[in-house]
């Protein structure tokens, strides 16, 4: 499966890398956001190579969709590591036990219900669960600031990757849970409806990027 517009996710990846290249000290709770960067583009260029190459690949591996099960599991764990990393002293047990139940589903959901690497299909039960967990994390982060009487500001590097997970995760949330029916009962709306996914994750890669810029490191 590929969205309609093909490499767009690679081109929004190179917005936050090349701040990278002008702010290469980031603090310890931005690592986890730089591997994931450096991973997405990996997996990203290969699901778009095997979206090019498909009618020459051989039948078994001409399919891309493994790849955004891959890339779902690692993106969860990583901003993870990176909500944990901020050591915010709020749901603290419950933020460290959160990447284990999403193990744990994943374990349950493609031992028993799914096919890993299925050829036809995306995991949308994958994809919104992944969605509850990362709007979780974002939601418990402005608790947070709240309860703390801490405002969130807008030099904080924290704040714009937060918020840009925030409005991806919100705005994909019912295309992710949806998104497999719909290819199936009104497929080119569902390949015009990826086109939504594409242009909102080139807005968490700009404010991934903000985010980047602002650290003081």
């Amino acid at each position: 499966m590929k969205g309609i517009s093909d490499w767009s996710e690679v081109w929004a990846l190179l917005i936050p890398l090349a701040i990278l290249c002008l702010k290469k000290k980031q603090p310890a709770f931005n690592k986890p956001v730089v591997i994931y960067l450096w991973t997405a583009l990996a997996i990203n260029v290969t699901i778009d190579a095997i979206w090019k190459l498909k009618t020459i690949l051989p039948h078994p591996y001409n399919t891309n969709n493994y790849l955004y099960n891959i890339h779902s599991i690692i993106r969860v764990l990583l901003f993870s590591s990176f909500f944990i990393k901020l050591n915010q002293q709020f749901l603290s047990k419950t933020k460290r036990i959160a990447p284990y139940i999403f193990l744990g589903f994943v374990l349950i959901n493609f031992s028993f219900y799914q096919n890993f690497f299925d050829y036809g299909q995306l995991s949308s039960r994958l994809l919104s669960f992944e969605a509850v967990i990362m709007m979780f994390y974002c939601m418990q982060y402005y608790l947070f600031k709240i309860t703390d009487d801490e405002e969130p500001g807008k030099k904080q590097p924290d704040f714009w990757i937060v918020t840009g997970l925030g409005i991806y995760y919100t705005v994909n949330f019912f295309i992710f849970l949806l998104y497999n029916e719909l290819t199936i009962r009104l497929h080119n709306f569902a390949i015009n409806l990826w086109n939504i996914h594409n242009f909102t994750y080139t807005i968490l890669c700009v404010f991934i990027a903000k985010g980047l810029y602002e650290t003081n490191e």
